[in-house]
């Protein structure tokens, strides 16, 4: 009882920083997870060399339109879109995968290099759902700490709010949010975000997850507020805040670092369908869900410009999904008391 009384972290919290290395021996003993993050280690690191590949190696601009350019390819002039050659052979075509520098993929109706595109597209998908994951978690943790500890009557208000949300298919809810902020962007107060801002469709997505990061911790919470150590350190006056942040917190977080690979891969979903639909990431800018849609009416001709984004999205779901696995596995004492 003397640790409680001097404020110190009880024997559960205290262990917690002890327990990381162990945790990470695990994952990396763990094939599936090491091959996880060395696959979305490298998708990110290619995302962001995206601006040096334009730039040094494709020499292009995969935002401008290039339907009039023309590349050199084993020595002759090709037009980027050329006249087809399929069936009546009327209309035109873009230019297929070249293996090469420039167009490695390829161009698409617009005459942008696909590759290019990709790389850049990569970045802002990414960049969507780790705000979006950030915002829910940090939103859900602290709505689920406040009315499981509390509870009473914040609990029943937060509560009635969570499930409120959670009626809400996340997808409709999403779709009707962006409709929403599209023309004129999203007011809060003094601050102005813009409909082709990426905060905005990140906001968006964050807020409409949130409720499965807030009701599996408020559960959690509700454990914690009825155990002994936490009964204790009220009994001796300890203040709310430091119980909170030393006894609460601490044995939330193995949950709340579960959730950040698996939430991240739903909020990538999330985005790429939103793209997919127009309402999602706006011009200039793109992302995997908008090349998508650009390739939507070359499935037939050039079906590597839906393709290839719709392989990266697999890619990085599976690597997300395989570590949010591999981390709860980690942590889960059972599991480390059966195989010490």
């Amino acid at each position: 009882m003397t640790s409680l009384v001097g404020g110190a972290a009880p024997p559960l919290a205290q262990a917690v920083p002890g327990l990381w290395g162990p945790v990470l021996r695990r994952l990396a003993r763990d094939r599936s997870a090491v091959l996880a993050a060395a696959l979305l280690g490298a998708i990110v690191a290619l995302c962001l060399a995206a601006p040096l590949y334009a730039g040094r190696v494709a020499q292009t601009d995969p935002f401008r339109s290039n339907i009039s350019g023309e590349v050199v390819i084993d020595g002759q002039m090709r037009a980027v879109i050329e006249a087809s050659t399929e069936g009546l052979g009327i209309g035109q075509t873009p230019l297929g995968p070249t293996g090469r520098a420039q167009y490695l993929l390829g161009a698409d109706n617009q005459g942008r290099d696909v590759a290019a595109r990709l790389l850049y597209g990569g970045r802002a998908s990414l960049l969507i759902a780790s705000a979006a994951t950030l915002l829910c978690i940090v939103l859900g943790a602290l709505l689920g700490i406040v009315a499981g500890y509390f509870g009473g009557a914040i609990d029943a208000v937060l509560a009635r709010g969570l499930d409120v949300l959670w009626a809400f298919p996340v997808y409709l809810l999403a779709i009707s949010l962006s409709i929403v902020t599209i023309g004129s962007g999203l007011h809060l107060g003094p601050l102005v975000i813009q409909a082709d801002n990426l905060l905005l469709p990140a906001i968006i997505i964050g807020l409409v997850s949130m409720p499965y990061i807030a009701r599996p911790v408020r559960a959690q919470v509700q454990g914690l507020r009825k155990s002994e150590f936490v009964q204790a350190a009220i009994g001796l006056g300890v203040p709310t805040h430091r119980i909170l942040l030393v006894d609460i917190l601490p044995n939330v977080s193995g949950t709340l670092l579960v959730f950040v690979p698996l939430m991240m891969a739903v909020n990538m979903l999330t985005e790429s369908a939103l793209s997919f639909l127009s309402i999602g990431v706006q011009p200039p800018h793109a992302s995997w869900g908008s090349i998508i849609q650009d390739g939507l009416s070359l499935l037939y001709s050039r079906p590597v410009v839906a393709a290839a984004p719709g392989l990266a999205i697999m890619l990085t779901v599976l690597a997300l999904n395989l570590l949010g696995d591999a981390l709860r596995d980690a942590l889960d004492p059972r599991l480390a008391l059966r195989h010490p």
